[in-house]
């Protein structure tokens, strides 16, 4: 009887001190920091969604107005299908070149949206039209939130590539998990600050804020 008693108790303790092994190798902080980066990606894919959608409904409202920008409106609407047929899982995070396929279909879409704005310029009467003015402020709205978004992502991405790399976190890394660094968003320069989308012109844009 003491016998079993005393066997009990060492295979007790046994399984105490694998756990608390486990614990200190970052078994758990591996899997808690990586479910908060997938989040943040989530979070990225759900603001450029929300861009997405409004493209729509900015092209029909120049196109009512300036039918002469026939060429602008059709790349914008060109780059914004590639930019929504490119669409990545958090489980491909850690693939660099579907990120950088991602990216660079996203970019592209913001370079034609902006070329589209621009021209925007030339009609008065565009600019005046309340849909327009709605469009604006959703659109200044949506790049503020992809830009936080953006961030979030990073800095998550950020804690999860020092947490697998790092003592003694990496050994449950490489021996349990096989986890691989996840991929930031690479910005361009000046890309952290959302960009301005002004309807006022060139001297409306660049004056401060005013709050």
């Amino acid at each position: 009887m003491a016998a079993r008693l005393f066997s009990r108790i060492v295979r007790i303790a046994a399984v105490v001190a694998a756990a608390a092994s486990l614990s200190a190798c970052g078994v758990n902080s591996i899997p808690t920091a990586e479910e908060n980066a997938k989040a943040k990606w989530a979070d990225v894919q759900s603001q450029y969604q929300r861009r997405s959608d409004l493209i729509p409904n900015l092209v029909a409202t120049v196109k009512g107005y300036a039918k002469q920008e026939q060429d602008t409106l059709t790349k914008v609407t060109e780059a914004r299908a590639r930019a929504t047929s490119i669409q990545i899982s958090a489980d491909d995070v850690t693939n660099p070149e579907k990120v950088a396929a991602f990216q660079k279909a996203q970019g592209e879409l913001s370079q034609g949206l902006g070329r589209l704005l621009a021209t925007t310029e030339a009609y008065p009467d565009l600019k005046s039209n309340e849909n327009f003015l709605a469009l604006q402020s959703q659109l200044e709205g949506t790049e503020n939130r992809i830009a936080v978004a953006r961030r979030d992502y990073n800095e998550a991405v950020r804690g999860y590539n020092v947490t697998i790399r790092t003592f003694p976190a990496v050994i449950a890394a490489k021996v349990i998990y096989g986890a691989k660094p996840m991929v930031p968003f690479a910005a361009a320069a000046g890309a952290e600050a959302a960009p301005t989308i002004s309807f006022d012109g060139p001297a409306a844009a660049a004056k401060p804020d005013a709050k």
